[in-house]
């Protein structure tokens, strides 16, 4: 069971003490700002004093003013050093801790995330947290401590004077807290406003080419003018409910206020005779200063706030259930690949595999057919433990996969996915992904075998060119690197998914020969697309729904004339092409494949030997084609 996520208490509880320390630096030094203050006040009293002044007393005055200064100096550094060196330590151990979990968390996880999301919670909310911790709290520690101390002072200066500074200050503050009261309410009003905006702009500029050629410009402009002439009036009268608050707000607080407040209450005091005029000194310098850090309070509870909603995503990430790995790993023998009453949800509501039983048998090819959303990703995905499944047991070699340590799965078993991502690395260690101990001479064949080892030696620096610097790849080329990658790692099982996915049509057949060198002798999961590249597999598992619904052999299957019947029915019909006919739509074709009208040349085959002029494989037995795999 995944704990709460992390509130930002928790967090912060690494550098809690040193935040301490650096928050009463930031104390000490905030008291020591107003001494300068203090001692023009204290100064006034002897300068004013009856009789001859008071030289020495002056002078002590003034030289622990300077004193004062070069301490609050001090402690002012003092503060902002260790606040800097703690949020330096917290970056660092989150980013971590993250790492850590995230090193651990089903490889499915991310599947539901784009990269984008994970460089978020890893960069963007853990830099959230530095103004908190390095700037904030000091700036919240001063804003609280200078009105509070300075307040404290005047009051045993003169309480009536000092009630009658804290006038303005009261209402200002009242008038404050009314205006982010507002704002607050009006926020998620906001967030609507802008949201119909952006969309409206994001559907205008994306949809820009059809709405030309259709001739629609006017239209779709005039939705957009429209969404922003919506959140101008919403905006407009928001911020007019915002003005007189705000306004009368900050003329209250204002410096000309305070200083009209005390000359008006000091004059009314010193004529009665309750005050002395020398009293109304001190008033006149600080009363100023007290009504500042007001505004820095509003700005900083801005900034808490953002800081604690990134925690909060930052402690969701950490509160990620791990992948459980065996105390005692087992270890997998020779075998079948077995699928167990296999069920498997993502939320726990919707099924997307039921009751799945399959067997892969060593050195065979198994095709997985079926509809769109019937389950056939997520089946094979349950391989690698992207996730574990909700019922039932996958096992290898007799062995169940989740007993097997990460390390031992993936010396079993490789994958060849149709989205490559190739590391801002290296072309080398790109490869040496698969297998880190392989010497420069494996590296080199497994590319030769990948038809890719002439791509790489055009590159500015070969194999040392670094990816998105130097050398970049199209498609078809990355694709290759993915199977020098499997290749290197040279593992009993395979998994396939439109490997030729986003293959242009040139690189297409050096692909092909590349998946044909791979895999010879192994054992294959293909996730078929297109009906034609698995007819000769050794078994076709059609899934519907989640559940295998048929099995068998392309000649078995037919003969049944059940689901995969009407499937390779529509296959045909799609690649058909009559002369002054409409072309068959892919859509057509109910497996989602990507097949091309007119292609009837059975050239998609993969077989291990070479291949013939009349289309059969020599030199090897038959094997499936497969141009669109894992």
């Amino acid at each position: 069971m995944a704990a709460e996520p992390a509130a930002l208490p928790s967090l912060l509880q690494p550098i809690r003490r040193r935040l301490a320390l650096a928050v009463l630096c930031q104390a000490v030094s905030a008291l020591l700002n107003i001494a300068p203050f203090l001692a023009v006040a204290e100064l006034a009293r002897v300068l004013l004093a009856d009789g001859p002044v008071d030289r020495d007393r002056a002078w002590t005055v003034t030289a622990l003013a300077g004193a004062c200064l070069l301490v609050r100096l001090l402690f002012l550094v003092t503060a902002s050093v260790v606040s800097h060196l703690a949020e330096n330590d917290l970056q660092l151990s989150i980013r971590r801790l993250l790492v850590g979990r995230l090193d651990r968390v089903p490889l499915g996880w991310f599947s539901g995330r784009g990269a984008g999301a994970v460089k978020k919670a890893v960069q963007d909310d853990v830099h959230a947290l530095h103004h908190l911790v390095a700037h904030s709290l000091l700036e919240l520690t001063a804003a609280v401590i200078v009105p509070l101390s300075t307040l404290a002072y005047l009051f045993w200066v003169d309480w009536r004077m000092a009630l009658i500074t804290m006038i303005p200050l009261v209402l200002g503050i009242g008038l404050f807290g009314r205006t982010g009261a507002a704002f607050k309410k009006n926020l998620p009003a906001l967030d609507a406003a802008m949201t119909d905006i952006n969309g409206a702009a994001v559907e205008f500029v994306q949809g820009i080419a059809v709405v030309k050629t259709f001739g629609q410009t006017r239209r779709a402009h005039r939705r957009y003018a429209e969404a922003a002439d919506r959140f101008a009036s919403f905006f407009r009268g928001w911020v007019d409910s915002l003005v007189t608050p705000r306004a009368l707000s900050e003329i209250v607080l204002s410096a000309p206020t305070m200083l009209f407040t005390v000359l008006l209450g000091g004059t009314a005091l010193i004529t009665t005779g309750r005050t002395a005029p020398e009293d109304l000194v001190p008033f006149a310098l600080l009363a100023v200063g007290i009504t500042t850090p007001v505004l820095t309070i509003s700005f900083a509870e801005e900034e808490v706030r953002a800081a604690k909603a990134a925690a909060d995503r930052i402690g969701a990430v950490l509160a990620t259930d791990e992948l459980p790995l065996p105390e005692r790993p087992a270890t997998a023998g020779p075998g079948a690949v077995t699928f167990e009453g296999v069920g498997f949800s993502h939320d726990g509501e919707h099924r997307v595999l039921d009751g799945v039983e399959l067997i892969l048998a060593p050195g065979t090819t198994t095709a997985l057919v079926g509809p769109s959303g019937a389950g056939k990703s997520t089946l094979a995905s349950l391989l690698p433990r992207f996730w574990d499944p909700d019922e039932g047991t996958i096992r290898v070699g007799g062995t169940d996969l989740r007993d097997l340590a990460p390390e031992e799965i993936y010396r079993r078993m490789s994958f060849v996915f149709q989205d490559v991502r190739l590391l801002r690395d290296t072309v080398r260690a790109n490869l040496l992904i698969a297998r880190p101990d392989a010497t420069d001479e494996e590296v080199e064949d497994a590319a030769r075998r990948a038809r890719i080892h002439d791509r790489i030696t055009e590159l500015p620096r070969g194999y040392d060119s670094v990816v998105g610097e130097d050398a970049r790849f199209s498609g078809g080329e990355a694709q290759r690197l993915s199977i020098a990658r499997a290749m290197l790692a040279d593992t009993p099982v395979l998994v396939l998914d439109e490997a030729t996915a986003y293959a242009d049509p040139e690189s297409e057949a050096a692909v092909q020969d590349a998946l044909s060198e791979l895999t010879r002798g192994r054992t294959l999961l293909v996730i078929a697309h297109r009906l034609s590249t698995v007819k000769d597999a050794d078994q076709i598992v059609v899934l519907d729904g989640g559940r295998v619904v048929e099995r068998g052999t392309h000649d078995e299957l037919l003969a049944l004339r059940g689901t995969y019947a009407g499937m390779w029915q529509a296959h045909e019909r799609s690649t058909v092409w009559r002369p002054g006919s409409p072309s068959q739509s892919t859509a057509d074709d109910p497996t989602g494949s990507d097949t091309l009208a007119g292609d009837t040349t059975g050239s998609d085959t993969l077989a291990g030997g070479t291949t013939a002029g009349d289309g059969t494989t020599a030199g090897a037995a038959p094997r499936p084609a497969i141009e669109e795999a894992v």
